[in-house]
């Protein structure tokens, strides 16, 4: 049996995060080099939503260019790694012994929030991944539970990645500010009540934190928030590192965590 591996989660940024956001990229690559070698990913997006949690069977996932807008360069960059089926096919199966209805789909690629990360973290493209949706309309709890059920996916050597955001208002962001921009205040103040919550592993408080006044700004919509909780239930209670790239457009904050496990080397 494998140590237990560490889980991840990232703040994917813009689209244009590989071309615009470089102390971010840098954060990833040491994040992938850090980390011991796992068998397989299993990524869970902000960027895909379905009714019941879904895990995509493919054996060669695309790379989804789902945006518009940024650079044509975005539009040439490919991420052919390998597809984990039998990955996909554990994690639904964990999945319905957990009591949560899941399901499988036969080709989903690889959208944004999952390969725009893992060009940096892993840039051979050579470890076998699948993505798994987010639930629509699902809460919080929801999907920390779903992270719970997905724990025993560590054990096999399985590297859980979330990929979302701290901060998402696009109301917020500035798209002229330059990497090393002091950051909006309130978007500064949001992530660090986060980090602190995480550290003091306050479950309950980032359960309800839109009870906090102004709690909801941050994330009109919970899409790019949730899968900070899908990390933190499979994090079964280890303790996060926090890793502080520079925000991007000076309102999304660029938060990395990284729950070590058994595994993992001590991230910087």
């Amino acid at each position: 049996m494998s140590a237990r591996m560490p889980v991840v989660f990232v703040s994917h940024g813009a689209p244009d995060a590989l071309l615009k956001a470089p102390d971010a990229v840098d954060c990833w690559r040491d994040i992938g080099r850090q980390l011991p070698a796992p068998s397989a990913i299993l990524v869970v997006s902000a960027h895909w939503e379905a009714r019941q949690p879904t895990a995509s069977l493919s054996g060669a996932p695309e790379t989804i260019h789902d945006f518009s807008g940024f650079a044509p360069a975005l539009q040439r960059m490919q991420y052919p790694a390998p597809g984990a089926p039998a990955l996909a096919e554990r994690a639904v199966s964990l999945l319905s012994a957990a009591g949560i209805a899941a399901d499988l789909h036969p080709s989903r690629g690889l959208d944004h929030g999952a390969w725009v990360p893992l060009t940096a973290m892993f840039p051979q493209a050579n470890v076998p991944v699948t993505q798994l949706s987010l639930i629509r309309n699902g809460s919080v709890a929801q999907h920390f539970a779903l992270g719970q059920a997905l724990a025993p996916l560590r054990e096999e050597g399985v590297l859980i990645l979330a990929s979302g955001a701290i901060t998402h208002n696009f109301g917020w962001l500035d798209w002229q500010a330059q990497s090393e921009q002091a950051p909006l205040p309130q978007a500064a103040v949001f992530a660090d009540w986060v980090a602190e919550r995480l550290a003091a592993q306050d479950v309950a408080a980032l359960l309800a934190y839109r009870a906090l006044p102004h709690g909801a700004e941050p994330h009109p919509t919970e899409d790019h928030f949730l899968p900070l909780f899908v990390a933190l239930g499979a994090a079964s209670g280890d303790t996060p590192t926090r890793l502080r790239p520079h925000f991007s457009y000076a309102a999304l904050a660029m938060d990395a965590y990284v729950w070590q496990g058994t595994a993992g080397a001590s991230m910087a």
